[in-house]
C-alpha cells in the first residue's frame, strides 16, 4: 500500500488541542501509537456534542465507531502540546467518514493523520438511523 503524503494543517476545517498525558508515552518515550485512537475518538464526538447537539448520555441516537486507521509520519511525546484537525470526508445516509490530523503545536505537517467512521444508530434498538437534520448540518459545515 502506498503511504499517503503528509497533510499540512490546512487540509483540516476545525482545530481542537489536545492535551498529552504522562500515561500517553509508552517505553520508547513517544506517544503510544493506540492513543491516537483516543485522540481521534475524542476529537469527533466533541465536535458532535459542541456542534451537532449530540446527547452523548441520554440521546436516542448515538454514533459507534464501525473503522479507523492511523498513520504515523512522526513521533510526539508528553508533555509537547498537540492540535488534531478534523474533517469530513465523506457523509453518507446513516454513517460518516471523517479525516482527522494531529499536529505538534505551532507546525504545519501532521505527525499523523488516519479516518474514523461513525454509524449513526437508534441506542434502544441498535439499528443505524438517517444521521439526524442537526447532525447532518454539524458535519456538512466541515465536509471537503
Amino acid at each position: 500500500m502506498a503511504k499517503q503524503p503528509v497533510p499540512a494543517r490546512s487540509d483540516y476545517k476545525v482545530y481542537y488541542p489536545i492535551t498529552t498525558r504522562w500515561s500517553d508515552n509508552d517505553i520508547y518515550g513517544h506517544v503510544n501509537n493506540v492513543t491516537y485512537y483516543s485522540y481521534f475518538d475524542t476529537v469527533a464526538n466533541r465536535y458532535l456534542i459542541e456542534e451537532g447537539g449530540l446527547d452523548i448520555s441520554d440521546g436516542r441516537i448515538v454514533g459507534f465507531v464501525v473503522n479507523s486507521g492511523c498513520e504515523y509520519h512522526a513521533p510526539i511525546s508528553y508533555p509537547e502540546g498537540v492540535e488534531a484537525g478534523l474533517r469530513v470526508d465523506r457523509l453518507g445516509n446513516s454513517s460518516v467518514q471523517y479525516g482527522i490530523a494531529i499536529f505538534k503545536e505551532g507546525q504545519d505537517s501532521a505527525v499523523a493523520h488516519g479516518h474514523f467512521v461513525h454509524v449513526f444508530v437508534e441506542r434502544a434498538e441498535n439499528r443505524s438511523v438517517p444521521i439526524p437534520k442537526g447532525l447532518r448540518i454539524a458535519l456538512e459545515k466541515i465536509a471537503v
